[in-house]
């Protein structure tokens, strides 16, 4: 389900820290029924193992299939383009606190990278010609008295070229992407 922005601005995540010059893009939230407080590490370990990327529905792996070959075609994507290319890692922002041994790692079956984890939020990040973007996620109670994983998608666009990107993409993301993610409305993967 989409959230207002508000529902990640107002939670104290450590990523505000790092993110000052970034953008939301978009706020969902995943039901994970009869999760509690301590099942974060367990979902983030359950995302992982679901296969990232690959496992997603078959309309969802097309349209990231185009847009890798776009980005094979049109050069959008070479590693001089991203992190430590264009950009600076969001690791090179961390407080001494949340630099962590991951940090950088390659996050499987994904194209992100590791920046932080802890017990209640993870941020990953991707960088390439059109935008650097954050995935942030977070397990927060909903009102049910179980926990949700939310998931933020904060976007520094490179330019005109990468505003127009990301508005060209956003029907395909709030029209099939996150919907065929949530599924039947439990988390992605």
């Amino acid at each position: 389900m989409r959230l207002p922005d508000a529902e990640h601005t107002a939670r104290p995540w450590r990523i505000h820290e790092i993110t000052p010059d970034f953008r939301i893009e978009d706020v969902w939230a995943y039901r994970t029924p009869g999760a509690g407080p301590d099942d974060f590490p367990a979902m983030l370990a359950a995302l992982r193992a679901a296969g990232g990327l690959n496992e997603n529905p078959a309309v969802v792996r097309f349209l990231f299939a185009v847009r890798w070959k776009l980005g094979a075609v049109f050069g959008w994507d070479r590693p001089d383009e991203g992190v430590k290319g264009r950009v600076e890692s969001l690791c090179d922002r961390l407080p001494p606190d949340l630099r962590q041994d991951a940090a950088g790692e390659p996050v499987s079956n994904t194209p992100f990278t590791m920046v932080y984890e802890l017990r209640d939020e993870c941020a990953i990040e991707l960088a390439n010609r059109t935008v650097h973007d954050i995935c942030h996620l977070g397990w927060v109670p909903n009102n049910d008295g179980e926990y949700e994983l939310r998931m933020a998608a904060l976007v520094k666009p490179n330019g005109l070229f990468g505003r127009l990107y990301m508005a060209a993409i956003k029907p395909f993301r709030y029209l099939i992407v996150y919907p065929a993610m949530t599924g039947n409305g439990n988390a992605p993967g």
